[in-house]
């Protein structure tokens, strides 16, 4: 199956029991979103919005929202691209395994981009920026975001399709200062092509010219989410994807355009020039601020005939864009550790935000002849890690060796956890990167892409048997006296807001003077946080508390601590402070009047009825 539109494979799920349409009118502004959010929470249908109020586009959301969905979509073409991505990431397969890969060529050779003439559906019409859905996700958003779209720009130094970059960066289409219908907000993180690309363009002094495109076959759009081996195209990959070729062409003023996109804008982003952007509700489960992005001059909004516009609500995991990195994990299976000498898994951790929490397993050879083991070959493992494309942005790391557990899980998070924290030395295991860099959305550091990392690496064996109860009469001093065991080894200590620096100082002085706990090995890890009962209510609230509200280096702290010879370590349990920060980005909050009309949409019947 090779969809040539968004429309046939909107008609295909819809066939199949996939897609449900709303015939009402909905309005953009926080309506879609929770309705969007309500139907993904019970893992329900994509969501065709027939009736846009103020737009004559209709949208559609939800379309990756399961794994099983997504894989259905691509049912005929999942299996030859695994084979592509593991041939890339290792070519020397095909020559070990010829006949297994005796069709891989021609896979690649025929999803190769085809330009043709620009007659495409995409030049049915031109419309304007206010023109298209304005959906605004968030109560605190700073105005209607694209939230799907794949941004194409190509190199100034090699122009052309096949070193262009696809990737998928936020677009604000209007609000704070930018000028109606002719400007939008262009914001990308780091580690993105898109960056290079604009480097170059600034060295030459020239405009970057892009090329925004919205729908088309969804093979586009997880193309432009894919991180591919060096060399692989995103426009072949979403050719190979879609069982189609990447259709194109270049229109009079010079801009690539996808041939079947439902919409195309095109622009420019002058060298440093810049404009705020935001606030947007963002996947770690907070808004991202608003901060100087740069400012696309918009030259032409292409769009078919029967266009659709398409989009998601990301927030607090798990989200629609959690599918997309299950099935971005099931195409690309072993790449990164086959580029890894000695790592055997990596995972990112969705219920953390996925930046803030990585987990790795590794081998640990260095020293075999030695009968006790310690971790050497791991910290050279996370060192690569922590150098490798966006896994760079991790925040913290946790490394084990696969020797102690063979059948150790990295997606088993409270197992993994469990194994780390009975073999780590507090005293030697934990190392920092200070005053680096980490995620853009990541505002638990001291300044935008600016904070710390830390590495947890456990090898050997057991040292302590964790704490599964409290004991008897367990207790802790005024005013930490509310704490809850959230698994084994881990206590949520509910502490007073946070406020200085000073203030945590006093903190700690107490609790190091708390009588009890230096005495319970099994207990490695206290987590400071605002609410103990939801810290500790399940292992999702726990890492995404844990892990999004601190930075390691302000944020970490330990009972007798000490710095030898500039290591840091302690002898006591580890202490994480996981509280609110006066300087965190506010976490995402649902308007209850939008609910309760919603709520309301949902009791009148119609094609609302039970759905919402």
């Amino acid at each position: 199956m090779g969809y040539s539109s968004l429309k046939e494979c909107i008609s295909d799920l819809e066939r199949h029991g996939h897609l449900i349409r709303i015939r009402e009118e909905i309005d953009p502004y926080l309506e879609m979103a929770a309705i969007h959010l309500r139907v993904f929470e019970h893992q329900g249908p994509a969501i065709l919005f027939e009736n846009v109020k103020g737009s004559r586009f209709p949208a559609v959301s939800n379309l990756f929202g399961t794994v099983e969905r997504a894989s259905f979509m691509f049912r005929d073409t999942l299996e030859k691209i695994k084979t592509l991505v593991d041939l890339k990431s290792d070519p020397l397969k095909a020559v070990k395994s010829p006949f297994r890969y005796l069709n891989t060529a021609f896979t690649a050779w025929s999803a190769l981009p085809l330009k043709q003439r620009a007659n495409a559906p995409i030049l049915y019409g031109q419309t304007q920026v206010s023109q298209l859905p304005q959906i605004v996700n968030w109560p605190m958003d700073g105005g209607p975001f694209v939230t799907l779209p794949q941004v194409y720009t190509e190199d100034a130094d090699k122009p052309g399709i096949m070193q262009a970059n696809l990737g998928m960066y936020r677009i604000q289409l209007a609000g704070n200062e930018y000028i109606r219908d002719k400007e939008i907000g262009l914001h990308y993180q780091l580690h993105r092509g898109i960056g290079v690309h604009q480097a170059k363009a600034n060295a030459r002094n020239q405009p970057l010219k892009v090329s925004i495109f919205v729908g088309g076959p969804p093979s586009h759009t997880l193309a432009a989410v894919m991180p591919l081996p060096e060399g692989l195209s995103e426009m072949t990959f979403a050719g190979a994807l879609g069982n189609r070729r990447f259709r194109y062409f270049y229109d009079e003023d010079g801009f690539c355009i996808s041939a079947d996109a439902d919409f195309v804008i095109t622009g420019t982003v002058e060298p440093h020039e810049n404009k705020p952007e935001g606030p947007f509700g963002d996947h770690l489960g907070y808004y991202s601020l608003k901060h100087p992005f740069p400012l696309m001059k918009v030259r032409r909004v292409y769009h078919r005939k029967d266009a659709v516009w398409a989009f998601t609500v990301v927030g607090r995991p798990p989200q629609e864009d959690t599918s997309f990195g299950a099935l971005i994990h099931q195409i690309t299976g072993a790449a990164i550790p086959q580029e890894i000498p000695g790592l055997h898994a990596v995972h990112a951790v969705d219920a953390a935000g996925v930046h803030p929490l990585l987990f790795a397993i590794g081998s640990e050879r260095y020293t075999p002849y030695l009968t006790t083991r310690q971790p050497q070959e791991l910290l050279t493992i996370a060192n690569h890690i922590l150098g490798k494309n966006q896994l760079s942005l991790a925040k913290y790391l946790f490394i084990a060796s696969k020797e102690d557990d063979p059948k150790l899980d990295i997606h088993h998070i409270r197992d993994f956890l469990i194994h780390v924290l009975e073999r780590i030395d507090l005293s030697r295991d934990l190392h920092f990167y200070t005053r680096t860099t980490i995620d853009t959305l990541d505002y638990s550091g001291t300044d935008i892409n600016s904070g710390s990392k830390l590495v947890i690496a456990a090898a050997g064996e057991k040292k302590r048997e964790l704490l599964h109860e409290l004991p008897a009469g367990f207790t802790l001093p005024r005013p930490f006296d509310r704490f809850k065991l959230v698994m084994p080894g881990v206590l949520a200590v509910e502490s007073p807001a946070y406020t200085h620096e000073n203030q945590l100082k006093a903190e700690l002085e107490i609790l190091n003077k708390a009588p009890g706990i230096e005495s319970l090995p099994g207990l490695p890890l206290l987590v400071l946080c605002d609410d103990a009962g939801f810290t500790a209510e399940n292992i999702s609230n726990f890492v995404w508390v844990t892990f999004t509200r601190s930075n390691p280096s302000h944020d970490v702290h330990g009972m007798n601590s000490f710095i030898e010879h500039k290591h840091w370590g302690c002898k006591g349990p580890l202490i994480i402070d996981a509280r609110s920060k006066p300087h965190h980005a506010p976490p995402l909050i649902k308007d209850e009047a939008v609910e309760k009309r919603v709520d309301r949409l949902g009791e009148k019947g119609g094609s609302l009825y039970g759905i919402i």
